[in-house]
């Protein structure tokens, strides 16, 4: 078994301190999101080794499409995980999309499909369907979208939300991409069970997370398939556990007061279940946000979508991650703050140590075990 792990591109900026706003809230951050600064990023996760950048999508950061077709030609090997709206394109135009995006980079696309929990945000893209018909909606595009990937005669769809006529892909994609999609609500699951290849779920405890996968499991596996499943959850990894907290800390006494407030108020008006669970691990106060062992609640207090980072010394977070592996996960989306050197920081300390355990090899380079290196030196005192 290799797990895989994904990095992060932080299209609205970013920052040395915890940068609020996000999933239907304006943010922005101190380092400006230029091509120049995600070209670094990008170039740190591959030479670290992370599979793919996860690139996210709203009104609150740069189009997610456009700016990962910019950054192919100065990457090598890199994926890129472009998270999109099924009600704000056509799914002829997405799956003609990604079929160009495939060629283009050489087979370097994966799809997050994200069907949208803000309705003030959507309203403003102009969709006004309630969640349950924007499920609808995600379900019969996906439905269409794999109908043209998988065939050459021309599709034709009427349903509730989706309709199209003699529609045919001239060059379809190869490979297809591998399709991510995460969802909460029991509106999101036969979704996820029929359509996606990859289920993902926020950084909950662990009993939370088994219990959420277990549903999707049971959906997938009445209608005949068989998913993989994928983390979101930030990192705070240092040498020992103390520099790690310390760093939290230091975020976490950054954070302005009203920043919490506006965020909180914010989110509150999601209709997203998954946004509500994250909500509910704080409650908005900044004194219980130890919710398990070595997760962290505090990213939550001022960002929306994942709100929990794992923070601790580079062994622990590496026991943490195997233990979220041991429930069934194949997939790690991880950030951090700033992006740039948190990559390093857990490329150089946390990574080595799960490639020596055996569940992780650089796909960049041949497989063989890490050498010790300080950072795993210092983690195992």
């Amino acid at each position: 078994m290799s797990l895989a792990f994904h990095w992060f591109l932080p299209t609205y900026g970013d920052s040395r301190n915890l940068v609020a706003g996000g999933h239907g809230t304006p943010m922005s951050g101190d380092r400006p999101a230029t091509l120049r600064y995600l070209h670094q990023i990008c170039a740190a996760a591959e030479d670290n080794g992370f599979e793919a950048v996860l690139t996210p999508t709203g009104l609150w950061c740069e189009d997610a499409w456009l700016t990962t077709a910019m950054l192919i030609e100065n990457t090598e090997v890199l994926k890129f995980l472009v998270a999109f709206r099924p009600g704000l394109l056509s799914p002829t135009l997405a799956a003609q999309m990604a079929g160009t995006f495939q060629r283009h980079s050489g087979g370097r696309l994966l799809l997050n499909v994200v069907t949208g929990g803000e309705p003030h945000e959507q309203r403003a893209y102009g969709d006004f369907l309630d969640k349950e018909s924007r499920y609808a909606r995600t379900a019969e595009f996906l439905h269409v979208v794999r109908q043209l990937w998988a065939s050459n005669e021309p599709v034709n769809f009427a349903g509730d939300h989706i309709r199209v006529e003699g529609a045919q892909l001239n060059n379809p994609p190869d490979p297809i991409p591998q399709v991510f999609f995460g969802g909460s609500s029991a509106a999101a699951g036969p979704v996820a069970a029929n359509y996606s290849d990859v289920y993902l779920t926020w950084g909950e405890p662990r009993t939370a997370v088994a219990e959420k996968l277990d549903w999707i499991r049971g959906l997938a596996a009445d209608a005949g398939r068989d998913l993989k499943f994928g983390l979101r959850i930030h990192v705070i990894t240092r040498d020992t556990a103390a520099q790690a907290w310390a760093e939290a800390d230091r975020l976490l006494a950054a954070v302005d007061p009203a920043d919490v407030e506006r965020v909180q108020a914010s989110l509150a008006r999601s209709e997203s279940e998954g946004q509500r669970r994250m909500l509910d691990l704080h409650g908005g106060n900044s004194s219980r946000l130890l919710v398990a062992p070595n997760l962290w609640a505090g990213v939550g207090l001022v960002r929306g979508g994942a709100g929990t980072a794992l923070v601790g010394s580079h062994a622990e977070v590496a026991e943490r991650l195997t233990e979220y592996a041991d429930l069934g996960i194949d997939h790690f989306i991880l950030s951090g703050y700033p992006h740039l050197e948190e990559a390093y920081w857990f490329g150089e300390g946390v990574l080595p140590l799960l490639e020596r355990r055996g569940v992780w090899q650089h796909p960049n380079r041949q497989s063989h075990p890490a050498p010790a290196t300080p950072f795993a030196i210092a983690s195992a005192h």
